[in-house]
């Protein structure tokens, strides 16, 4: 087993849960602004580039919302 696979809950602090959702949060926003950017240069309509782009966005969203939950989760129990 790698050390990831090893980690439980208890492993996690908060602080963690908040770092990776910065992260991830600066990922969806730079996803987003360099796929608009390069649909503009390639004369695509920004509707339909979002609309291929929606469902990757969507497990982004899905991706936070389970890590601010588990940030509740972990604030809560301390």
């Amino acid at each position: 087993m790698d050390e990831t696979s090893e980690l439980t809950t208890n492993d996690v602090t908060t602080q963690d849960i908040a770092e990776v959702i910065a992260e991830l949060e600066q990922y969806r926003e730079r996803l987003v602004q360099e796929t608009t950017e390069t649909a503009k240069r390639a004369k695509l309509m920004r509707v339909s580039v979002m609309a291929k782009l929606e469902p990757e966005l969507a497990k982004i969203d899905a991706a936070l919302e389970e890590l601010r939950n588990q940030q509740a989760t972990l604030s809560g129990s301390n």
